[in-house]
């Protein structure tokens, strides 16, 4: 007969479910992340109510050193969520607000000469910063916008033919009301690739309204950003975004963020498919959202939620399709639901 109550057989199952429970336990330690995030919003949360998803994108997008266009009719709170965010790390900050006068020596700087060495010196333009709130990036001509180029994309800028390299942690984040907006002008493709996300904006529902509302009602303060704490430093910020880079993304994975490119590229409803810094840009923020979500391995559903953001302004409706009411991010959804998930 078997002795159920050898304690041998008790012995090795604890050491079984033991072994069990390491096998699924973060490599990574994400625990001092998570809880800097958790305050971030905490912090972000005493005036911003609801858009929840526009704040997670933009921590993703912090984590992952990306730049993020913001797009949404006026009064949304695009302005307010960045320079909230910019407020709870201790950086830099610096907004500019584009207009259609706006030269590209206004944001990037210019050569002043000097009287007492009959020199020219460089004067640093608002870019030199860490992070940089533009306003209505679609409010000044493509000349202006141009001057952006080669610092979102190299972090730094050429002048004179003297090179100036950005401070890191180097982080734009750009707002923008809808293209159909009287007095706007459409970012050039060159430059939306530059950006990592583009987030779509919506109104609040009922209950976010009514809140919004209490708020400002129950409100004494004159400056919404005031009493909003620095809870992450710039040495931290660094650190967790190093942290993102030794996430773990399975082969399969990798060939799944592979198919979805790929996709948009032979998709017959849109006329320009993404590029492979897509790929890169998916892969990294796909990583960004699991350290998020108190992972150190992607799943699927961290690339399918990054998706969205990743390839909405990488791509481009076909006319046809965009005069039959179809947008990007409804072709996005049909090609993530038309390719086998890996498991």
């Amino acid at each position: 007969m078997e002795n159920f109550d050898n304690p041998n057989i008790e012995n090795q199952s604890a050491i079984n479910l033991n072994k069990q429970e390491e096998q699924f336990q973060s490599r990574i330690d994400m625990i001092e992340l998570r809880a800097s995030l958790e305050k971030v919003k905490s912090e972000i949360g005493k005036v911003i109510v609801g858009q929840e998803k526009m704040i997670e994108h933009l921590l993703a997008a912090l984590l992952s050193n990306g730049h993020v266009l913001i797009e949404g009719v006026p009064g949304v709170a695009k302005t307010i969520t960045a320079k909230l965010l910019a407020k709870t790390i201790d950086v830099g900050f610096s907004r500019i607000q584009f207009t259609p006068d706006l030269m590209p020596s206004d944001i990037l700087g210019t050569s002043v000469f000097n009287v007492k060495n009959s020199e020219f010196e460089f004067k640093k333009g608002p870019i030199f910063s860490n992070f940089i709130l533009i306003d209505e990036i679609n409010r000044s001509p493509a000349k202006t916008q141009s001057a952006l180029f080669e610092v979102m994309e190299e972090r730094q800028i050429t002048m004179d033919g003297t090179r100036y390299t950005m401070d890191e942690p180097f982080l734009v984040i750009a707002t923008q009301n809808p293209i159909e907006h009287e007095g706007t002008y459409r970012l050039p493709e060159a430059q939306l690739d530059r950006f990592l996300f583009k987030i779509n904006v919506g109104y609040p529902n009922l209950e976010q309204e009514i809140a919004i509302i209490k708020n400002q009602h129950e409100s004494k303060k004159e400056d919404k950003t005031e009493g909003i704490n620095r809870v992450i430093s710039a040495e931290q910020l660094k650190n967790y975004q190093q942290l993102v880079k030794e996430i773990i993304v399975e082969a399969q994975l990798m060939e799944y963020i592979a198919k979805i490119i790929i996709n948009t590229r032979e998709n017959q409803f849109l006329y320009l498919g993404a590029s492979p810094r897509a790929s890169l840009a998916l892969l990294t923020a796909s990583k960004a959202f699991a350290a998020i979500r108190g992972r150190d391995f992607v799943t699927p559903e961290d690339i399918k939620e990054a998706s969205y953001a990743v390839l909405r302004h990488r791509v481009i409706v076909s006319p046809e399709r965009e005069m039959e009411g179809l947008t990007a991010d409804e072709i996005i959804r049909q090609i993530l639901d038309g390719i086998e998930i890996p498991r």
